[in-house]
């Protein structure tokens, strides 16, 4: 199959935000568009709240994938979203500047709110109004 890029979103919320994050480091090619909703790496912030990793960190086993410049080349929109209110804000802000580190283009919009449903509605509002243009 011919991957089609400009026409291939993926986005999770909570824990599928985590996932979506650990599907398009592998693929990263395939993806045009990629939406991160009240989520990031767990364990970034080093905080423990997922269990203790004691081997390379998400960063470090990426880091090849993060640093080539040719596969985030035609990524239209990165976009992450998570309130301010939210158990996992650190851990979105996090994700981002470490993303952004790695030059990655990566829009973080922090709202109100919560880990709520009626955040990620909007998220996702917001989000399906950005793709395949």
């Amino acid at each position: 199959m011919h991957n089609n890029r400009k026409n291939t979103a993926i986005a999770g919320l909570s824990m599928g935000g985590g996932q979506t994050l650990n599907i398009i480091i592998s693929d990263l090619d395939k993806y045009g568009y990629i939406g991160v909703f009240s989520s990031g790496i767990f364990g970034i912030t080093g905080n423990g709240m997922f269990g203790q990793n004691t081997g390379p960190s998400w960063e470090e086993q990426h880091k090849e994938v993060l640093d080539n410049a040719k596969l985030k080349k035609e990524i239209k929109y990165f976009w992450f979203a998570t309130g301010k209110d939210d158990f996992l804000v650190e851990t979105s802000r996090a994700t981002v500047e470490m993303l952004k580190r790695h030059g990655f283009n990566v829009i973080y919009d922090e709202t109100d709110g919560a880990h709520t449903w009626i955040n990620w509605r909007e998220y996702l509002y917001h989000f399906a109004q950005q793709l395949f243009k």
